[in-house]
């Protein structure tokens, strides 16, 4: 697993699933439909991913296909990484 997973699988169980099983969210399912993060849930996610990976997420890139899974956050932050390099 990735280090952006990780830190971010944590995130949610620690701010959203409270303590929830570690492994009751698969990297690919969507927070949306398993009802994970609200809209609010999403902007704070995002504040999260700024701060801990040192990107900046614009407007129009917030949408589930960067954003609604593991795997899409994991992909998106490192699209981002590497366009900063």
């Amino acid at each position: 697993m990735s280090q952006v997973k990780a830190d971010v699988r944590q995130f949610i169980l620690d701010n959203f699933m409270m303590g929830g099983d570690r492994n009751a969210l698969g990297d690919g399912d969507s927070f949306l439909d398993h009802q994970v993060i609200d809209s609010t849930g999403f902007i704070e996610l995002v504040t999260f991913l700024e701060e801990r990976f040192g990107i900046r997420v614009l407007d129009t890139e917030l949408v589930p296909e960067n954003l609604d899974s593991l795997d899409a956050i994991d992909a998106y932050v490192g699209r981002k990484l590497a366009a900063a390099h």
